[in-house]
């Protein structure tokens, strides 16, 4: 089976929204006010030298229009925002030494809290000692490609003087760690978990571990704190210790082992994605991140980043069918987490509004439809609202139509999983409209015995024939478009 073909369960589980935030949570944004107040101070005492673009405006101009600019690649795309510029100061508070990451204090593993705990139902990362750690470090980099990972000074690459012992308990280490790994996928996301069991071996395993870290890094921003600026020196350090296992093959804990094998065995996989996941994390937080979006275009970024990336992290493990590669997949892949992500948005506006004070739809469209936020809060639906969900609802078809293109890269044996997917969470949309685009007081949900009966359609779909006579209702997908 082609590994490409658990892209879309994997969005599935990153960009769910639905767990209720915490008191804590709900109280950043007095506490980060707060913070950025100390920041601008230090800032007119010269303590820090952040320069660049200050909006999201510029952040927006520096993406990629893909085919007419209805996708926008916005691959590292970096500004200055509020969030970049508390995400530099405690950088620079780090390499000076003034503060340390939680972890250093705490003993608890970087993004693996109590409730990751709790939820596995046991201790984690027990099972090694740091001398272990770091032998199973040089042996997977001694197997990495030539030139893969930079030289640094007290980091070896060469595992041949490894006696025996050492070499089993290097492997066990690994072996270990992919396990818990899968405990930890499997105990978040039971279904996601169930879907990586038909992945060959070495592609489980790298999801599991690209899961992880994920989950870990969602785990950083929302965990209960004192204050966000305790959260920016972590997700601070988290960066920092990405970027040296990127460049130099360098793990902290065991959990990073699993990443730097996934690096070793799929020299194409870019940072870039994790680093702008990092930034889509950001972007939920209050104040230093946004809770409106005025225009589509601002809207785009954010489900790049929370969702986009995930496909742009598997397209190495999953891989192409022959004749494709992930420069040609990037687009429906990018096209496919916009989606999904609208699609979270259209079905959780009332949850988002009501739980979170939170509009994720364009004010824009508010406005041309003449919807008020007062009208979402209040949770009425009325024509002004059902014409502004339409309207919402094609833009998201729209984006599926192009991410279903996708499905003609993959081989044969991996577009059914890949297509029911899509159809399933996209029927979502149907949901909506069956509840009279009721989004405010009602929730759209397609059941399991509901996701079964629409497979075989989606087999038919996954046939090279159904581009030539497509099923009622859905339009032709030519090969010059894909």
């Amino acid at each position: 089976m082609s590994n490409f073909s658990l892209l879309i369960p994997l969005l599935f589980a990153l960009i769910s929204r639905n767990e209720a935030w915490t008191a804590n949570q709900l109280s950043r944004k007095f506490m980060t006010n707060t913070y950025l107040s100390s920041l601008a101070s230090a800032e007119r005492d010269n303590k820090t030298d952040l320069t660049g673009p200050k909006d999201i405006d510029d952040e927006l101009q520096r993406g990629r229009l893909l085919e007419g600019g209805q996708v926008i690649d916005f691959s590292s795309v970096k500004a200055s925002s509020k969030a970049e510029e508390a995400l530099a100061s405690a950088r620079q508070r780090l390499l000076a030494n003034i503060v340390a990451p939680t972890s250093d204090t705490n003993g608890q593993i970087l993004g693996i809290n109590d409730d990751v705990v709790g939820e596995v139902g046991h201790p984690l990362g027990a099972f090694a000692t740091p001398e272990e750690v770091q032998s199973c470090a040089t042996w997977i980099r001694s197997k990495a490609p030539e030139g893969l990972f930079q030289a640094k000074d007290g980091v070896s690459n060469d595992a041949s003087g490894f006696s025996d012992q050492q070499m089993r308990t290097a492997r066990s280490t690994l072996s270990k760690c992919y396990d818990e790994s899968g405990e930890v996928t499997g105990a978040f996301a039971k279904t996601f978990y169930m879907g990586t069991k038909l992945l060959g071996e070495e592609a489980q395993k790298a999801i599991w571990a690209i899961y992880v870290w994920c989950r870990r890094t969602d785990e950083i921003v929302d965990a209960p704190r004192d204050n966000d600026d305790e959260m920016l020196v972590d997700l601070s350090a988290w960066e920092m210790r990405l970027e040296n296992l990127w460049d130099y093959g360098v793990v902290e804990d065991v959990y990073d082992l699993a990443l730097l094998d996934v690096r070793a065995n799929y020299p194409s996989l870019d940072i870039t994605p994790f680093m702008d996941m990092i930034r889509g994390m950001l972007m939920d937080v209050p104040v230093l991140g946004q809770d409106r979006y005025d225009v589509f275009d601002e809207l785009h970024l954010y489900c790049y980043r929370v969702a986009g990336t995930v496909g742009l992290m598997s397209l190495p493990v999953f891989g192409c069918a022959e004749g494709y590669d992930d420069e040609v997949a990037r687009e429906p892949a990018l096209s496919l987490g916009v989606a999904f992500q609208l699609t979270n948005i259209l079905r959780d506006v009332g949850e988002d509004a009501v739980q979170r004070g939170r509009v994720y739809l364009p004010q824009e469209d508010l406005r041309r439809f003449g919807v008020t936020e007062d009208q979402i809060f209040e949770q009425r639906v009325d024509e002004k609202y059902v014409a502004l969900m339409k309207f919402e609802i094609d833009r998201a078809r729209m984006y599926y139509e192009r991410a279903r293109r996708g499905v003609f890269m993959l081989a044969p044996e991996s577009r059914l999983p890949v297509q029911s997917s899509l159809d399933a969470y996209g029927r979502i949309l149907d949901k909506i409209e069956e509840n009279g685009y009721d989004s405010l007081t009602k929730r759209a949900y397609v059941d399991k015995w509901e996701k079964l009966s629409i497979i075989p359609s989606s087999w038919y779909r996954t046939l090279d024939i159904s581009r030539m006579l497509p099923l009622p209702g859905d339009k032709v997908v030519a090969r010059d478009q894909s």
